[in-house]
Formats: structure tokens, C-alpha cells, sequence
């Protein structure tokens, strides 16, 4: 599972021409799900981009996290953050869940979330979205998480 984090002073989602998300100043997450995720990989991408600390302390320094804060969080689906691109000019996406099973975990990852003393915000699954920033920094990062192990 991917995490793209881009800390921001405010965002918000589109569809059709309505607005259906918005947040102020904290987290804007796009989150690709990839073949081995399971529920286990969305618990531990979520504890982990809730608490990490990519927020100024009075010294300047990221040293606080979303909750630290109680800044907002905007979850939106994105796909195409698990292509393959390493050949060719055209992306692949065998390397991204299906969409029922990405609907799944990100509906999952969304109502863990609600859970949280933070106001959560989501984007559409399988919706064309347009997705407003504004990246205070910019400050960007990108998580991973693997799913199940297999056995070899």
C-alpha cells in the first residue's frame, strides 16, 4: 500500500462540478492499494501518516504529526501511484489492486479514520476527481507498506 503525503494549507475534491471534500491546513493522502494489501496494511499505513511528524515544532523543525495538532486529513484513492513504470512510455497496472479490492481497503482506511479526533475528508473511488492543493512547503512524502508475506 502507498501513501503520497503532501502537507498542505488547504485542499479539496471535485466531481462533476461539486465540491464533495475540503480541508484546511494538514494532511492531503493519496493512497494506492497494491495486490498483497489486506487490513493489516491499511492499519499500519494509517497509524503510521497519522503520527508522522511532518508538522513545524516552535523551533522550526518537523518534529509534530497530524495529531499532534489536530490538523485535517484528506484521503483520496489513487491508483495510479502502484504503475509499474519501468519500461516503456506507457504505465502498467498490474501492480495495483483490483478495483473492488482497492474499494475495500480505502473504504476501510476511511471509516478507521473517522475514528480519529481530527476531521477526515475523502475523495470518490474509481470517480474523476480534481483534486485543489495548496502544499505548504512544499513538503511531500512518500510510504509504503507491504502486504502479506508469502511463503517461499
Amino acid at each position: 500500500m502507498i501513501a503520497l503525503l503532501q502537507r498542505v494549507t488547504s485542499a479539496s475534491v471535485d466531481v462533476d462540478g461539486i465540491r464533495i471534500a475540503s480541508i484546511a491546513k494538514g494532511l492531503l493522502v493519496l493512497v494506492a492499494v497494491e495486490p498483497d494489501d489486506d487490513e493489516s496494511t491499511v492499519n499500519t499505513l494509517l497509524e503510521r501518516f497519522i503520527r508522522y511528524r511532518v508538522f513545524s515544532d516552535l523551533q522550526g523543525r518537523m518534529n509534530l504529526s497530524l495529531l499532534d495538532i489536530s490538523a485535517e486529513l484528506l484521503l483520496v484513492p489513487q491508483f495510479t501511484l502502484a504503475a509499474d513504470t519501468r519500461k516503456g512510455l506507457r504505465p502498467g497496472f498490474s501492480t495495483a489492486a483490483t478495483p473492488a479490492e482497492g474499494q475495500r481497503l480505502f473504504d476501510i482506511m476511511v471509516s478507521q479514520a473517522t475514528q480519529l479526533p481530527v476531521h477526515v475528508a475523502a475523495g470518490r473511488f474509481g470517480a474523476d476527481m480534481q483534486v485543489a492543493l495548496v502544499n505548504d512547503g512544499p513538503a511531500t512524502f512518500w510510504l509504503q507498506e507491504s502486504g502479506r508475506r508469502k511463503s517461499v
